[in-house]
């Protein structure tokens, strides 16, 4: 199978370089070519097409070959470069082997062309090879002395007794100390009383102090110290290698002060929302009621972080059952305890006032004190009466309950009377006219977390879609739809984590 070459002819005879061509294939070459004659059609063909091998005539009528090679060089262009012509000097031949030719022949014996091309394509492909490894090498000399220099940690190199030999730029910023003070020196030195033994130790055994090497990879945490006396964490990698036949360590530190500060103020969190988990799962009912004619059910489905979302039924005056859903807002700690102080209140007030409006007044003056703007509570309290089936409510600053007809229309929604409660101490609540409950109706009352709930495309779950889902499973018990309201919000917002409570009673009237 003939191989195929590309051939570029400085001639002015076109009888020339077809017996150039010839002689190519006839030697197994499958020869494309072009001939040019100037140095202007030289340069067209060198930036339009990329050529296996040059064959050039020495003297042309407005040409010569060393101006043709100036050009080939000029072009940045690595082609061999042949000089054939019909008689010129050993002088001549050897200034142009000087000025770049690769081989000189003669027109008249064109036996060895064959050959010589093969050499010069053998040459020019490994000239090509080993410019791209030493391209390849250069690239990885500047990649590794950026990532040195530029690398956050400090990068260290000790010989077998831990005396530094080299530090980059990063060690004076996390240590304070110019890095060539530190040449000469030992490691010991950055360390503090504590983290010099923890260095002896990992030293020794990543390869011994003057010792014989384990072979191993040692990452530790010791305490450092700065050049101002200040105490830092820090982690630190040592690893054993042999240069020039000699044991040396490279020491790899970071700084991570900051990211154990933030450790354990994250163990403190977590330890403030379990406790404040705690308190809230205390104060949820273990039950609800259970009255003829009626299904009621209450949960809070918490999410990742503790919030301040409490439900209850409290035991009213006159026979009724009353409904809380709250919220205090934010997370944490502070919120459940203000939702404790908050539900002790109204337990108690719930045994001595008989209107609602009445009661979150009371509750709100007391839970001002320990309230601020920044914190507040949202609450609705509705009162059930069982034996007449009227429903009134009284509302501090919550999302509207609602009652929902059998038809799935919204018969009443449970306005608020006032803002939330720690606002203004001198707030006064009304209680709402109420409603007669009939067969079929449920009652709704809910925290913010499933109508404010935002989908992928920033758009709220709502209020129809709340009633639109309790209206499609109105045949379930209570829990049930609570439940399955729960999981409609969760494929709404299309994500595994919650991020706000989900809180609320839901109340059926049996037909």
């Amino acid at each position: 199978m003939q191989k195929a070459l590309r051939v570029l002819i400085i001639e002015d005879s076109e009888f020339d370089a077809r017996v150039m061509t010839s002689v190519l294939r006839q030697g197994g070459y499958d020869v494309s070519s072009q001939r040019v004659e100037s140095g202007s059609s030289l340069r067209d063909a060198l930036g339009t097409n990329d050529w296996d091998i040059i064959l050039s005539d020495y003297n042309l009528p407005d040409f010569q070959a060393p101006e043709a090679l100036r050009i080939l060089k000029s072009s940045g262009v690595d082609v061999p470069f042949i000089i054939i012509s019909g008689g010129i000097g050993e002088d001549v031949a050897v200034a142009a082997m000087k000025a770049g030719a690769h081989d000189y022949l003669m027109k008249g014996q064109l036996a060895r062309l064959v050959v010589a091309v093969e050499r010069e394509l053998r040459e020019a492909q490994t000239r090509r090879e080993r410019q791209q490894v030493e391209a390849a090498l250069r690239e990885s000399e500047q990649r590794n002395r950026l990532l040195w220099e530029n690398s956050s940690d400090a990068v260290m190199l000790l010989d077998s007794a831990g005396v530094i030999q080299f530090a980059n730029p990063a060690t004076t910023k996390i240590f304070g100390y110019p890095s060539p003070e530190l040449i000469g020196t030992n490691i010991e030195r950055l360390f503090g009383a504590s983290g010099r033994s923890t260095l002896k130790v990992n030293l020794e055994a990543s390869g011994g102090l003057e010792g014989e090497s384990k072979g191993q990879r040692q990452l530790f945490e010791a305490l450092g110290e700065t050049q101002e006396g200040k105490s830092i964490t820090l982690e630190t990698a040592l690893s054993s290698l042999e240069l020039h036949e000699r044991r040396m360590y490279v020491a790899f530190i970071r700084d991570i002060t900051a990211r154990k500060a933030a450790e354990k103020e994250l163990r403190e969190h977590e330890e403030q929302f379990r406790v404040a988990r705690d308190i809230q799962q205390w104060m949820f009912p273990k039950k609800a009621p259970h009255y003829p004619g009626f299904d009621i059910a209450g949960v809070s489905f918490p999410a990742a972080a503790a919030g301040g979302d409490y439900f209850d039924y409290v035991s009213l005056l006159n026979d009724r059952i009353g409904f809380v859903v709250a919220d205090v807002t934010g997370h944490g700690i502070g919120p459940a305890l203000l939702m404790a102080e908050a539900r002790a209140y109204l337990r108690v007030l719930a045994k001595r006032r008989e209107d609602l409006g009445e009661i979150l007044t009371r509750a709100n003056f007391v839970l001002a004190e320990d309230l601020s703007i920044e914190r507040y509570i949202t609450m609705i309290l509705a009162a059930l009466d069982t034996d007449t089936n009227r429903l009134t409510w009284s509302n501090a600053g919550h999302p509207a309950g609602l009652v929902l007809g059998v038809d799935g229309k919204c018969r009443l929604r449970l306005k608020r009377n006032g803002p939330p409660l720690g606002i203004r101490e001198d707030t006064e609540y009304a209680a709402g006219e109420g409603v007669d409950l009939i067969a079929g109706d449920i009652v709704i009352l809910l925290t913010d977390g499933f109508e404010e709930a935002l989908s992928d495309d920033d758009e709220f779950f709502g209020v129809d879609r709340i009633c639109q889902h309790v209206q499609e499973n109105r045949d379930q018990p209570a829990e049930a739809i609570l439940e399955s309201l729960r999981q409609a919000v969760a494929e709404f917002v299309g994500t595994d984590e919650q991020d706000d409570d989900l809180t609320g009673i839901i109340v059926k009237v049996n037909s």
